[in-house]
């Protein structure tokens, strides 16, 4: 393959624009002896001529005027590259990789790159589904830029390999059948519950959340169906098969959202979400990325992009029932 060496290949095409070697050597502050030594040195290697006599003057080859043609064409493709790195360079372009636990991904996620996409059209941000300890082993391992994850379950602050960001207190409500003595009980405190029979997952965080939450209570939950899925949580409520906790987020992600909206009655078949307000249970979502990486630009644009969407969820505190 021949050596296509740019910055003759920039003189040849200035030769072409200027006309003689003096008018080139002038545009690029050379000597004309160095811009006909750089132009012999070209056509060695290319191993074609390129300059002809012509009078006093010379001029251009049929062979350096097919050479300037794809010169052109690779000049065009690298002032694209340039723009491209100084969008990357500035956070406005380039690619982002988010590992993000279910419910985050349609609360945060998705409304972070819809912005994203409206402001920065040139990042790009590719998600992937994880739990707490996968994406961490994720983003310690280099598969993504950015973890989102439960505090609860994740390293500690003191952990070398990460840097946190908090981005939400995600309150947690209890959904109760539409027709349980207690659904429309005025301040309803979780103790209240204790008897009662309990959906949670069988293992997990959601499982030791729940559990965690009820014993700060003072009691342990009664499991009567195990099930991780809130689409499936929510459908057993509703038949009165037992009360669960439900986060805040997955009510913005949509759960419940097919069987009615927000309203002050309870619609028979249905279920009531109540705010625990005595109480307020919360699970706290944060951001990590490996540590030193937080400066770069394109993922600073993703975490504020995320810290919107976060600001966004902030907790509504009236007693919501939907049906």
């Amino acid at each position: 393959m021949a050596d296509w060496d740019l910055k003759k290949l920039h003189i040849l095409r200035t030769l072409q624009e200027r006309g003689t070697v003096t008018a080139t050597a002038e545009a690029l502050h050379m000597t004309p002896s160095a811009v006909s030594q750089q132009l012999t040195g070209l056509a060695r290697a290319l191993g074609v001529t390129l300059l002809e006599a012509h009078g006093r003057r010379v001029r251009l080859t049929d062979a350096a005027q097919l050479v300037l043609r794809h010169a052109d064409a690779v000049f065009a493709e690298l002032e694209r590259a340039d723009a491209a790195l100084l969008g990357h360079l500035r956070g406005e372009a380039g690619r982002v990789r988010v590992g993000a636990f279910a419910t985050a991904i349609p609360a945060l996620v998705v409304p972070a790159v819809q912005e994203l996409r409206r402001s920065h059209p040139g990042l790009a941000v590719a998600v992937r589904e994880a739990e707490a300890e996968a994406a961490y082993e994720l983003l310690a391992h280099g598969s993504v830029d950015l973890a989102l994850s439960l505090a609860a379950h994740a390293p500690t602050p003191r952990d070398p390999r990460f840097s946190r960001v908090s981005l939400l207190a995600d309150p947690l409500d209890v959904a109760l059948p539409a027709g349980h003595r207690l659904a429309a009980e005025p301040g309803l405190r979780l103790a209240d519950l204790a008897d009662e029979p309990w959906i949670f997952g069988s293992s997990g965080p959601w499982s030791q959340i729940t559990t965690t939450v009820c014993e700060s209570a003072g009691f342990v939950p009664e499991q009567a169906h195990a099930a991780a899925d809130w689409s499936a949580i929510w459908a057993m409520v509703a038949a009165g098969m037992g009360v669960a906790l439900v986060p805040r987020m997955a009510r913005a992600g949509g759960v419940g959202a097919a069987r009615g909206g927000a309203g002050d009655g309870v619609v028979a078949g249905g279920v009531a979400l109540r705010v625990l307000r005595a109480d307020r249970p919360r699970r706290h979502v944060i951001a990590a990325v490996r540590r030193g990486a937080e400066g770069a630009p394109g993922l600073a644009r993703v975490l504020a992009a995320l810290r919107q969407a976060a600001a966004a969820q902030a907790p509504e505190e009236p007693t919501v029932q939907l049906d």
